[in-house]
């Protein structure tokens, strides 16, 4: 199904880096899920006022809510496909995850209402009517839920949507918490006990639990995040390629939504070469960047002494040194500075985020050790988080 509507209301289907193709699949997942959504409300909020079944009548109301989630997908996929202007040299691309803030927010309020309503027909009580219509619509709403869900996630996954993940995941927990209702019916029928409040209640906290996932992860996207594994390994695969690039530290990557992704990186090189030849390196390595994998790059050259005795004696011995005292760190921009009575170690530091001493304290632990090893020796260091 999925495939059919792609290639009905799609065109270029496969140029997922065009915003025109973007703005074309969010339009076409928005429809049809505003659609879907409303036509499930209309029907559960009929089933649920006939019988008076809150649980129904709350999970009416989480799919018109959902139909408006819709709705402002719609908008968001217009706004991110509007190119870079003197006032977002960016583009428009994070709107994305600012919807997805909100999706997460009207998700949060659905599930606080519902949990309230819930909990007081705990402790006042009302009739509920059985009807086997309720437990087709409701059968209804589950399969369609559960078709909506893999149709976002695998549209998400084809275009790197953060709205259609958190609708898939969204929709997901619909399933699950329509499903409870369900169950709920079927028990009131065969059983005469009537669990609707606390079926209310168990939806209730499977919608937050879903809407606090989605808030944490537009979160870190919105804040800044690491970049991911599959980002590094292709920056470092193309660096790999070029035998004059020895070496690759303080790498950076900005998010600016799918599609715009920017990075900046360091490239140790020879400082005996030629630096036409190593700036002719460090340019094909941007253009590679931006013509195979969308990614715009600034390449920063550092040379480094190579096949110095001396420099590389004392680079092992600091890189050594500074593993003892930290495990996992990493050295880099390694020079030596000789004089009369001492030799001053010029290096930065890679320490992991999850060493908790200060940048202070590690600089002297690590002085100290060169000390204590070399006396003529000092460490002049500069830590990077990385």
């Amino acid at each position: 199904m999925t495939r059919l509507l792609c290639k009905l209301f799609i065109k270029h289907s496969e140029d997922t880096a065009s915003p025109a193709v973007r703005r074309a699949y969010g339009t076409m997942v928005s429809l049809v899920g505003i659609i879907l959504n409303l036509l499930l409300a209309t029907g559960k909020m009929t089933v649920g006022l006939l019988t008076g079944a809150l649980a129904i009548q709350a999970d009416a109301v989480n799919n018109l809510s959902d139909a408006g989630s819709q709705i402002l997908s719609l908008v968001t996929f217009r706004i991110a496909a509007k190119p870079a202007d003197r006032e977002h040299p960016f583009g428009h691309a994070r709107i994305e995850y600012v919807a997805s803030m909100i999706v997460s927010f009207f998700i949060l309020l659905i599930g606080w209402e519902l949990l309230s309503s819930s909990v007081d027909k705990v402790f006042n009580p009302t009739n509920t009517l059985f009807s086997w219509v309720s437990v087709g619509v409701l059968g209804a709403s589950v399969l369609a839920k559960l078709w909506l869900c893999f149709f976002n996630r695998q549209i998400a996954q084809k275009i790197d949507s953060s709205v259609m993940r958190a609708t898939a995941a969204d929709s997901l927990s619909d399933a699950g918490a329509t499903a409870a209702v369900l169950l709920s019916t079927l028990i009131f029928k065969f059983t005469g006990f009537d669990p609707d409040a606390y079926v209310g209640i168990l939806v209730a906290v499977l919608i937050l639990v879903a809407g606090i996932k989605i808030l944490n992860e537009t979160k870190n996207s919105i804040l800044g995040e690491k970049p991911s594994e599959e980002t590094v390994a292709v920056i470092t695969e193309v660096v790999s390629r070029y035998p004059e690039a020895l070496g690759i530290h303080d790498l950076v990557v900005h998010n600016y939504g799918p599609g715009r992704i920017m990075a900046s990186l360091h490239v140790e090189v020879d400082g005996h070469e030629d630096i036409f030849k190593s700036h002719d390196m460090a340019d094909l390595i941007e253009r590679v960047l931006r013509e195979e994998h969308g990614i715009e790059a600034t390449v920063h050259m550092d040379p480094i002494v190579i096949n110095n005795p001396l420099v590389d004696e004392l680079r092992d011995m600091t890189l050594r040194l500074a593993t003892q005292a930290y495990p996992n760190v990493k050295i880099h921009d390694f020079r030596i500075v000789p004089g009369e009575t001492h030799t001053n170690l010029i290096f930065d530091v890679a320490v992991p985020f999850e060493v908790t001493d200060s940048d202070e304290t590690i600089k002297q632990r690590i002085n100290e050790a060169v000390r204590h090893e070399r006396p003529a020796c000092f460490a002049v260091i500069t830590v990077d988080r990385v």
